[in-house]
């Protein structure tokens, strides 16, 4: 059992009432879920202040309290320590508690708008195949080595952050890499880890409805690099105006990446096809089975990490041509009318433009391309029209539907987004609330060779109505709706 006062190593103390040296069970931030014997940390949160749960965790069994303000009425045998940021206080203790795991590993985080997940888990691959134990925290899962575990957000808690970790060091992991998300970042669930490097991969227009500003938004995921040390690595796209933004303040040592300016890494594209991307990276020629524009600059991102973290160049360049594209990202599959149906996550404005703008890139002409998409209720407004237009500028037909409306009604999302259409784009268009409905109708309207992106949820296998999730993935629906028009 861990002591109280070794717990708090490192975190700054403003005030102590009680007793450290006492024994604790776990460290918990939700009242509902202290054991006799916990500590209880109280997040001062956007929506819940954990404050207001003090007197219930202690009813519960907690033994110990940490908090940015001691309640005026203390218990008897409580111990109440004051810090001036509960959250932070709490990712020290995480990693205190799980006996800093991030030391005993090769911790990478990847952070930016879009490509944090191909990243992080292309980097999981080709570690993986290159024969070492490799760790992943990801949108799309948690991967401890062979185990695989459900991710629930971009960046978990920092307590979970730590128990994987820490489970990672029990299973011999040498390398993980971690999705860093802005949330994750602000809300300090990376504190107290020690990273090896990071990667900045791009910055757009999304998360507005959290941050407010573009600033607000670029200046925390700056944060990042901020907080690296000395011996890490930052590794940042200079084709993106904010990259050299990130490598401002950072004291790690700086490397650039980039297609189209000077950099450390630089890549060409000779190549570009549905089967994938023939790259020449720093001289050296390499086909991927990854399609698109976004995905060179993340090959490269891949090719430049594996190189900084001691692989050979010239396997790192045979591992990439054996990599596999990840889950609802550019995933595709052809029916044998010839029709394409490619399902990806594409969410934001500067995602949706990268892949119909691929898409297009490579197709004829001679064929349509019909986009199902929509816009998540609960979340930035102001990406709606700019998503529609982008859409219905980009594409043969658009279908507009629900995405995870959550508490919103769908129609006022389509709505918003219809606002986007320019008058010459209208008869392109047409708005199907039902998700399924909606990519029924773009597999019944495809003709031979045509193409369906069916855009915005990606590896998701469930939509959010009203507080409730049911079960829906998109990769599967189109499949299904595909081999039934075969029939």
């Amino acid at each position: 059992m861990k002591e109280l006062k070794d717990i708090l190593y490192k975190v700054t103390l403003n005030t102590v009432v009680g007793n450290t040296r006492l024994g604790v069970g776990v460290i918990c931030f939700d009242s509902r879920s202290v054991k006799k014997g916990d500590v209880f940390v109280a997040i001062s949160g956007s929506i819940v202040d954990g404050h207001k749960y003090i007197n219930l965790a202690i009813k519960n069994g907690a033994i110990a309290v940490i908090c940015e303000v001691v309640p005026e009425k203390i218990v008897d045998g409580i111990t109440y320590v004051e810090v001036d940021n509960s959250s932070k206080a709490l990712a020290i203790m995480a990693s205190n508690f799980y006996g800093v795991p991030s030391e005993n590993l090769k911790l990478v985080g990847v952070t930016g708008t879009n490509g944090k997940t191909t990243v992080a888990s292309l980097l999981f691959q080709l570690f993986k195949k290159a024969g070492f134990k490799v760790g992943l925290l990801s949108t799309v899962k948690i991967m401890v080595d062979n185990k695989t575990y459900k991710a629930t957000h971009t960046t978990p808690d920092s307590l979970t952050i730590n128990k994987y970790l820490k489970e990672m060091n029990d299973e011999g992991v040498e390398f993980c890499f971690m999705e860093v998300s802005s949330h994750g970042i602000h809300q300090n669930r990376t504190e107290g880890l020690h990273f090896e490097g990071g990667i900045f991969t791009n910055l757009s227009h999304d998360h507005l409805d959290y941050h407010k500003t573009f600033s607000e938004y670029r200046d925390v995921k700056k944060l990042f690099f901020d907080s690296l040390p000395s011996k890490a690595f930052a590794l940042v796209n200079v084709d993106d105006k904010n990259g050299l933004v990130m490598l401002q303040n950072s004291k790690a040592k700086k490397y650039t990446y980039a297609l189209k300016s000077y950099a450390d890494y630089k890549a060409q594209i000779l190549e570009n096809q549905f089967g994938g991307l023939l790259l020449k990276v720093n001289d050296n020629e390499v086909w991927t089975r990854l399609v698109g524009n976004f995905n060179a600059y993340n090959v490269l991102a891949i090719y430049a990490a594996a190189e900084l973290l001691g692989l050979e160049k010239v396997e790192v360049l045979r591992l990439i041509s054996d990599l596999e594209s990840v889950s609802g990202r550019f995933q595709y599959i052809v029916s044998n009318e010839k029709i394409t149906a490619i399902v990806d996550y594409a969410h934001t404005p500067d995602a949706l433009k990268n892949v119909l703008e691929t898409i297009n890139s490579i197709r004829t002409k001679n064929e349509e391309l019909i986009t199902v998409v929509g816009c998540g209720g609960d979340r930035d407004k102001k990406k709606r029209p700019k998503m529609a237009h982008i859409a219905s500028a980009l594409s043969s037909k658009v279908i507009f539907t629900s995405d995870n409306p959550r508490s919103e009604k769908p129609e006022a999302i389509l709505s918003d987004m219809e606002q986007g259409v320019e008058p010459q784009n209208f008869k392109k268009t047409l708005t199907i609330v039902d998700r399924k409905q909606a990519i029924k109708a773009a597999c019944q309207m495809a003709q031979p060779n045509d193409i369906i992106l069916i855009a915005g949820k990606g590896h998701e296998t469930y939509q959010e109505i009203n507080g409730e999730r049911f079960d829906f993935d998109d990769y599967k629906i189109v499949q299904e709706l595909l081999k039934q028009l075969q029939k």
